[in-house]
């Protein structure tokens, strides 16, 4: 028995009522894969559509807060044992360190988890006969009482529910929604890696609030491992390599020697490791599901990663669609949880703004405890 969102849900019986269920998932990361694990627990026969030719991570680490492992616990993936928790400090560029009067350190605590053990734990979960690589899904055909999944050299699948996991360039969102492409978050870099753990800080350094709108710092993200990011607004001209411009963003976070440790670590790292991503967001949208069709996560609200909350958001997305598909019909599952979903994403979409506009690092403290209390204290569950 597991409660979740007020709801009790017994497995054994939902699996009963669900077991006729196909759900399709076009997307094999973090919340394709979630999302496979929980529909498998309330009795779906989930398949998976990955069109790379392996199960991968897109990223170096990913912060999961306590919303997010309640989920994974539930569904019955324990990440704790894959990453480090943090109790995050903000820091301004002389290491002086700033939390916001009024929160405390579960304000603050999250677990810090390398995407590609996840990832990996999470496909193993699922069952790796569930998963279709190289599957690349072209279009579909809501109807009122299937969707038909067409994928790359003509198959077909019929299904019950289509999850469109696909990330910001999700092309089940593309059909759904013609023209609700991804927009350039404008001049919104962001560089990061995972290198072997030195003689840095233990303790690490998130979140330095640098100057020339620049973030950033480094972690100790497992045992023997640390990952710096660095992430800038309004970056101007990108001259030179990956590490160039890493490097010149991290300079905006050093100030008299106090970074040099992050400098070092940059320098030192192997240029074809280092991953630079221009920010894209997903605008809103009129509405994240059709009749048999929904988006979840990025797909459905591709952020920022500046609030260092998107994968956790998107999870969360896993528990309410489960609870809805185990306690209604899918139509009208689907209909509950987008309510829920785009209601809460309102209040998430201004709390990022305003984390984004705050004026140094004091600033920045206080706008971030505002929303991860928020954040914390809302979640379904």
């Amino acid at each position: 028995m597991c409660h979740y969102d007020g709801v009790a849900l017994d497995w054994s019986r939902e699996r009963t009522k669900e077991r006729e269920m196909h759900t399709v998932i076009a997307g094999g990361g973090l919340v394709g894969l979630t999302t496979a694990a929980a529909l498998r627990r309330i009795g779906h026969d989930v398949t998976v559509l990955e069109q790379a030719p392996e199960i991968r991570a897109a990223g170096a680490g990913i912060g999961l807060w306590a919303n997010a492992v309640r989920v994974l616990d539930d569904v019955g993936v324990d990440v704790r044992a894959l990453g480090q928790e943090i109790t995050a400090w903000f820091f301004d560029p002389a290491g002086k360190p700033l939390r916001a009067n009024g929160y405390d350190d579960s304000d603050h605590r999250f677990l810090l988890v390398p995407r590609p053990a996840l990832n990996t734990v999470l496909a193993d979960a699922v069952g790796r006969d569930r998963i279709r690589l190289s599957a690349r899904l072209t279009g579909f055909e809501d109807h009122a009482d299937e969707v038909v999944v067409h994928l790359d050299g003509g198959e077909s699948l019929r299904a019950d529910l289509l999850i469109g996991a696909d990330g910001v360039h999700s092309r089940v969102r593309a059909r759904l929604l013609p023209g609700s492409d991804a927009q350039e978050h404008a001049g919104h870099y962001a560089w990061r890696a995972i290198v072997p753990a030195g003689d840095e800080r233990p303790e690490g350094t998130v979140l330095t609030i640098g100057t020339a709108g620049t973030r950033g710092g480094y972690t100790r993200v497992a045992e023997g491992r640390t990952m710096w990011m660095v992430n800038q607004f309004e970056t101007g001209p990108l001259p030179g390599t990956r590490r160039d411009r890493a490097l010149a963003r991290a300079r905006n976070l050093a100030d008299a020697g106090r970074h040099d440790e992050l400098l070092r670590m940059i320098a030192a790292t192997p240029e074809d490791t280092i991953l630079e991503n221009r920010i894209m967001l997903v605008p809103p949208l009129p509405h994240w599901t059709g009749s048999r069709v929904a988006l979840i996560g990025d797909a459905a609200h591709g952020l920022s990663p500046h609030i260092a909350a998107g994968g956790t958001l998107g999870v969360e997305d896993v528990g309410v669609l489960r609870t809805a598909l185990a306690t209604s019909d899918p139509t009208g599952a689907l209909k509950r949880y987008e309510d829920s979903r785009r209601a809460r994403f309102e209040r998430v979409r201004e709390f990022s703004a305003a984390v984004e506009k705050a004026v140094g690092p004091a600033d920045f403290a206080e706008r971030y405890a505002a929303f991860s209390h928020w954040m914390l204290t809302t979640a379904p569950g």
